[in-house]
């Protein structure tokens, strides 16, 4: 009987060291079952990078890893997406910019180019990668290739001689004025007003105002990286649940969530209306309002700056022709005497600003294009990709070019008269 009750003693000893001992283990575990409740329901204050560097919110970590563990959580207790949208969100981004190499506490476009160019090299690298492993992410393609020609034009905005080539450009603009002028009589308000604005404020054009613009790309830049490449990390990373998931959480609408279900189906089709969707969000959705507010600043400085970018710009896709040259200056009129007068000019009539005008390029020449290089001319759309990001910067530097340009179209001003 004494064996029987030193056995229970004993029993009951080892139970209240396992109660004990599993009491310790959970403890901390029962202390951070609370850690997400301070992540839930955050405003997504810095989703539009102009606010500051960093993430969505200066509250939410930077560490893929504890995103993702603060995320489980929320998982886990069956929070709704929507009230961990920010922390989503957040670690998608940190996530993705881990993947490009970005460090996404210090990314602050505000610093200027320099400062930036390695996250616009890796940004575009990131793009150009996730097209060449997997072919129908389309956009991220044309947005590596594209975004290293913008890239290029950044360089430039930096560079102080940037400004003495505006205003150098302002006499050449201001002999097209006078010339078409000539022609006509005073028909200044058939010319496009970036043209226009050019030859009014272009020698005014001053190093600050040149900064001003080139951080607002910066910003665009980081905007539509920070928006449409978590979306493309999750699909290659989760596949469609992981969009699904950001869906539910109000991170982008129906419309969007069934862009990626077309794409995902491989489809021809599927893939080039999805991507299409996709690019109409990048510029319609995301930077449009930034683009507007760029054309405004200081009146004409910022409507004469958007249109020697259009001037200048040049997309490295192959079939597709310079900015410049889609919708060419034409008009006709009348002279004093009655005759018939038609001018063509290789000057844009329109501004890569404003988004109708820059949706009608894109959709007439980038996105078909574009697709027909993937679908048909895969190899050498291959070797475009496989190209560093930074050196294709580089080599896309316009402002070099800009003035040799305008100089060509004074010099082939074609007036006829009949």
């Amino acid at each position: 009987m004494r064996a029987v009750a030193r056995w229970k003693a004993g029993a009951a000893m080892v139970a209240a060291a396992a109660l004990l001992i599993g009491s310790a283990a959970t403890a901390p575990q029962a202390r951070a079952v609370g850690a997400v409740d301070r992540y839930l329901n955050l405003p997504m204050v810095n989703r539009d990078a102009a606010h500051g560097p960093g993430g969505v919110n200066p509250k939410l970590p930077t560490d893929p890893k504890v995103l993702k563990g603060l995320l489980d959580e929320a998982r886990e207790r069956g929070v709704a997406p929507t009230s961990y949208q920010a922390l989503l969100l957040q670690y998608r981004l940190a996530d993705t910019t881990a993947a490009a190499g970005i460090d996404l506490k210090s990314w602050n476009p505000r610093a200027g180019v320099s400062a930036n160019r390695g996250n616009l090299a890796k940004s575009y690298q990131f793009y150009k990668n996730l097209q060449l492993k997997h072919r129908e992410l389309q956009w991220a393609g044309m947005g590596g290739l594209v975004g290293a020609d913008f890239g290029g034009g950044l360089l430039d905005f930096e560079l102080a001689t940037g400004v003495y080539e505006f205003t150098r450009l302002a006499p050449v603009a201001n002999a097209i004025v006078t010339e078409t002028n000539r022609a006509f009589g005073p028909a200044t308000d058939r010319l496009p007003s970036g043209l226009r604005a050019l030859a009014r404020v272009g020698a005014t054009i001053t190093p600050a105002d040149l900064k001003h613009v080139q951080a607002s790309i910066l910003v665009m830049q980081k905007n539509i990286f920070s928006d449409l490449m978590p979306m493309h990390r999750a699909y290659v990373t989760g596949g469609l649940p992981a969009l699904r998931e950001m869906h539910r959480a109000g991170l982008f609408p129906d419309d969007i969530m069934t862009s990626w279900e077309q794409i995902a189906s491989k489809t021809p089709d599927g893939i080039a209306a999805g991507n299409a969707r996709l690019l109409k969000r990048e510029q319609g959705d995301v930077i449009n309002k930034q683009w507007d507010a760029v054309r405004a600043y200081r009146g004409d400085v910022g409507e004469a700056m958007t249109y020697a970018s259009t001037l200048a710009g040049s997309p490295s896709v192959a079939g597709v022709p310079p900015l410049r040259s889609y919708r060419p200056l034409q008009f006709t009129g009348r002279t004093a005497d009655g005759r018939t007068v038609a001018v063509t000019l290789p000057l844009p009539s329109w501004n890569w600003s404003v988004f109708d005008e820059r949706w009608a390029y894109i959709t007439d020449e980038l996105l078909p294009k574009y697709r027909y290089q993937v679908e048909n001319r895969w190899p050498e759309l291959r070797r475009e990709l496989v190209m560093p990001a930074d050196p294709q910067m580089e080599q896309h530097r316009p402002i070099w070019n800009v003035l040799p340009m305008m100089e060509s179209a004074l010099e082939t001003l074609k007036v006829e008269i009949k």
